[in-house]
């Protein structure tokens, strides 16, 4: 069996998206999502891409998205 720092130096040699996946499982590990909540963010995440799909919404450039927050905190 592996010691945590054996461990730990093996991941880091992952891809980033193979460590990224480690930390989500990880995370998900700890604390576990509530279903209830799980199913609640999946109709959100649908009806949004339905939205988007149809046009009723358009899609805002995540840089212009982070813009207006950084000209929100300046204020």
């Amino acid at each position: 069996m592996h010691g945590m720092k054996e461990i730990i130096e093996e991941a880091k040699s992952l891809p980033v998206e193979e460590r990224v996946m480690v930390i989500d499982s990880l995370l998900l590990s700890i604390n576990p999502p509530l279903a209830e909540v799980e199913i609640e963010w999946l109709k959100v995440a649908n009806r949004r891409l339905s939205e988007l799909r149809s046009g009723r919404v358009e899609a805002v450039p995540g840089n212009d998205v982070f813009d207006r927050i950084r000209g929100r905190l300046e204020k």
